[in-house]
């Protein structure tokens, strides 16, 4: 096995919407002889794109795998979406991979959310390949990507493809360390011959660099080279490979996956410099402690995404941390303290899926079906060797809206389906909110939660209606005050009688309720004064102004009277509430909304813009900054300005702006806005 594993590589696909990630991944498969027909985007037919709402979308909306052989090596390929909506498990795929292939757009460049992707993969340590793709289309501009990748992304490139040509001319590539050209056939191989003659002082020049960046990453390397100016062909393929696993460089190639062209030459660079899963580093668990990547340490594996067939089945897909896996291995969850039978093995490409009969060591992914007490992000292990991968933190959901079914069925058909799709996509958030009585689905954005909605309505034939949530606003005390509750009946028996003086007064943002017991000489016994307090908070809870919770106030119990037979905690408890309704009367009482704290990244050109809208939504620009050609605008702004945020950006920048927001803090409302909250409210209550 030792032999199989250091040529066998685990890598993601990853890059921002639009760079062809799918189209490449169709390339690779093509070329490594997984399938025998290129699939596209626009026809609907690519292998690893096979939900219905990805062809109508002509995108990926959720992670797939691949599995497929390459110079008698076996690749793993995780093909990670591209749009921020749907990049919430992105930290579960890039920890069960051990480098990644980032693909740039030839005509876009590095965009703002290829400097937030870039540095997320980065976190994790992944020895990274950079593609240029899409060379063949109009206003392609190779040198551009290449320059961004420095100036944007900070890292260090070595270029090992250069491109001869670009849009309809693009050709051929060249192999910079060979000094050859490679012309590209219509089957996607390519015939060497010599540099062309307008290209051999560039080709000279970047050697040159190359050569330096690499012996760079080695210090033994750079004195000889230093020394005697130049490096045999195996200490450069040699300080290559050590520099890329180090992260210390970053190869580049060239490539046109929707024409076939650079198929083999990126799974040559894959192949010859990705690290094995004998190259990584020890897994760290919960408790700290390490295992080795290695086929003779225990079993483990890690569940890093529960997918659903076509068929609707479920498969859970495992990567191998350490050890050996077999079919129908008995293991344990101890996340879960549960035991497991794990059943058939299946290597999975796309949809497809076949059984895998021979025993699977470190790197592998393979799926295994109808699993009854495992989920995303559980690690599976040998019964007698308990390890707990330590997990990724995932990115909190952005966005949230109101769920409603057409009737009662429809309604309670909806929660059963969408609990079985939280299951499925662990970025998704389900909850019932007991202030506005909603039930809200939460996610990474607009199109996300709407393509969610669409799943639902496909899979379980139910007619889900998605609305803008309400807002969760917040009451806040204004002055201080001092009343009395009384509460007092009789009945013709035992009657019921209470009686507290409170002072009430605000207190600090983010403190909360404080109650004080400020009773001397037993004028409302001990047992009574829990109740004043009971009664207090229910009447905060149910709100005064609008029917939202009332914050961020101090009660003090300073005196009261008793009836030694018709006094009791009820009694007191109404009381209580009585008088925290009088205090908040005379007091004043105020509406808060939250507010949220955005981070914004658009290109330089869209900077004013986006301020100039920030600042017609309410919001308060913290700060900006520049670098090279992108802007990150930090600002504070109410949620209900952009509860429908994402759309809008995208339509202000042409798709190439992202952001991130969570909640910062509550601060009052302008009176306007508390009027048309306040009418609002009323017109429900009366509804």
């Amino acid at each position: 096995m030792q032999d199989n594993l250091e040529a066998q590589r685990t890598y993601a696909l990853a890059g921002s919407s639009g760079t062809g990630k799918t189209t490449l991944s169709e390339m690779i498969l093509y070329t490594a002889g997984a399938t025998n027909r290129l699939g596209s985007i626009e026809s609907g037919n690519t292998l690893l794109d096979y939900e219905p709402e990805e062809t109508k979308k002509g995108g990926s909306i959720q992670p797939a795998y691949a599995t497929y052989i390459w110079e008698k090596s076996k690749h793993f390929l995780v093909d990670n979406p591209g749009d921020p909506d749907f990049l919430g498990e992105m930290p579960f795929q890039l920890k069960a991979v051990d480098g990644a292939v980032y693909v740039l757009d030839a005509v876009g460049g590095v965009k703002p959310q290829d400097k937030k992707m870039w540095k997320d993969i980065q976190k994790f340590g992944l020895p990274t390949v950079v593609v240029v793709n899409k060379m063949d289309r109009e206003r392609a501009d190779f040198d551009q990507c290449f320059k961004g990748l420095t100036d944007v992304l900070g890292a260090k490139p070595v270029l090992l493809y250069l491109p001869i040509g670009s849009e309809a001319d693009f050709s051929g590539l060249v192999d910079i360390l060979e000094n050859t050209a490679l012309l590209f056939k219509e089957d996607g191989s390519v015939e060497s011959g010599p540099v062309p003659e307008g290209l051999t002082e560039k080709v000279a020049e970047l050697f040159e660099t190359t050569i330096e960046n690499i012996a760079e990453s080695d210090e033994a390397l750079m004195e000889k080279y230093l020394e005697e100016g130049e490096l045999t062909p195996a200490e450069i393929q040699q300080g290559l490979r050590k520099g890329i696993l180090s992260g210390e460089v970053v190869p580049v190639c060239a490539a046109a996956a929707a024409a076939n062209k650079g198929g083999r030459q990126i799974l040559s660079i894959v192949q010859n410099f990705l690290p094995s899963p004998l190259d990584r580093s020890p897994w760290v668990a919960e408790d700290g402690s390490e295992r080795p990547s290695a086929p003779d340490a225990p079993m483990s594996c890690f569940v890093f995404k529960t997918t659903t067939t076509p068929f609707g089945g479920q498969l859970s897909m495992l990567r191998v941390l350490s050890g050996s896996l077999v079919s129908d291995m008995v293991v344990q969850n101890p996340r879960k303290q549960s035991k497991e039978k794990m059943g058939q093995l299946q290597w999975v490409t796309g949809k497809k899926q076949e059984p895998c009969k021979e025993e699977v060591g470190p790197g592998a992914i393979v799926a295994v079906a109808k699993m009854k007490n495992t989920s995303t992000g559980n690690t599976l292990c040998a019964e007698k060797d308990s390890f707990v991968l330590a997990l990724p933190e995932l990115a909190p959901q952005a966005i949230a809206f109101s769920l409603k079914g057409a009737n009662k069925d429809d309604e309670d058909k909806m929660v059963t389906a969408i609990q079985k799709l939280l299951e499925e996509d662990t970025s998704l958030k389900l909850e019932h909110n007991d202030e506005t009585k909603d039930i809200l689905l939460s996610g990474m954005g607009q199109l996300h939660i709407e393509t969610a909605v669409e799943k639902v309505r496909r899979r379980n034939k139910v007619e889900v209606q998605l609305k803008t949530p309400r807002v969760a606003y917040r009451e806040a005390v204004k002055g201080t005050a001092e009343v009395q509750g009384r509460y007092k009946k009789q009945t013709g028996g035992r009657g019921q009688f209470g009686d507290c003086w409170i002072k009430i007064e605000p207190n600090a943002r983010g403190e909360g309720y404080e109650f004080q017991n400020n009773i001397v000489g037993g004028v409302i016994p001990k047992t009574f004064i829990p109740a004043v307090d009971q009664g207090i908070r229910e009447a905060a809870g149910k709100g005064v102004l609008a029917g939202f919770p009332v914050v961020d106030f101090k009660v003090s119990l300073f005196d009261g009277s008793y009836h030694s037979v018709d006094s009791s905690e009820m009694a007191f408890k109404i009381a209580g509430s009585m008088a925290f309704k009088k205090a908040t009367e005379k007091a004043g009482i105020s509406l808060l909304e939250p507010v949220m704290k955005m981070q914004i990244f658009v290109p330089d050109e869209f900077m004013g813009d986006i301020i100039g809208d920030l600042s017609s939504r309410r919001g308060k620009v913290l700060g900006y900054e520049s670098n090279q050609g992108i802007t990150e605008i930090n600002a504070q702004v109410p949620v209900a300005e952009v509860l429908r945020y994402a759309p809008d950006l995208r339509a202000m920048t042409g798709g190439q702006g992202i952001f991130t927001m969570a909640f910062d803090h509550y601060e009052e409302c302008p009176s306007n806005i508390q009027e048309k909250v306040l009418e609002e409210a009323q017109a429900e209550e009366e509804k």
